[in-house]
């Protein structure tokens, strides 16, 4: 019974971090498949281009809404690091999307715009579980509750490594102008 409770406990836990992912995810899907679609067929892009072009902008916008929302609670890494990181798998991701068009597009000869936009929709489903798997893992890692925000925001700032846990290093977390010495630091 006890692993039951447990499991129930990060389920319950894990229900917010889904929804904010499931937000951000919608809003980087209205703009990966409403923009393949519209360059696709209105302006006449071939579906590998539009798709890979309209991915590259929801990537942008699912990144700031990732970091700054979603895994805000989670340790974040240094910022061009972090970054790097979540554009490679952005890439996985993309790549498991034209795969499913492709196979669709070419092996089956389905050339219509419900073929595409359905292949499109089930790629970008397929891409969006590797990602949120992938970014819990590899970009938006888990830290200490409470210091992830403090840590990921000195780390942004270059104050800080987000994987220097020391003493010295939280008391690097205030803004420049306030770092302290750690040899002037109070005693516990």
């Amino acid at each position: 019974m006890p692993r039951m409770v447990s499991l129930r406990k990060r389920f319950a836990e894990l229900i917010p971090e889904l929804a904010k992912f499931g937000v951000v995810g919608l809003i980087g899907s209205v703009i990966d498949l409403g923009g393949a679609a519209y360059l696709h067929g209105a302006v006449g892009v071939g579906p590998m281009v539009a798709k890979g072009l309209s991915i590259i902008a929801a990537t942008v916008v699912t990144y700031l809404g990732s970091r700054f929302w979603t895994f805000r609670h989670r340790a974040n890494q240094a910022l061009l690091r972090e970054g790097a990181l979540f554009v490679a798998l952005n890439v996985v991701g993309l790549a498991i999307a034209e795969c499913v068009i492709a196979i669709v597009t070419y092996g089956l000869d389905m050339k219509g715009a419900l073929a595409y936009n359905a292949a499109s929709v089930a790629g970008t489903g397929l891409g969006t579980i590797f990602r949120y798997f992938s970014y819990k893992k590899w970009v938006f890692l888990a830290g200490a509750p409470g210091a992830a925000v403090a840590a990921g925001e000195a780390a942004v700032s270059g104050i800080v490594d987000a994987a220097d846990t020391s003493e010295a290093a939280a008391l690097r977390t205030g803004p420049p102008w306030e770092i302290l010495d750690p040899a002037d630091a109070p005693r516990r």
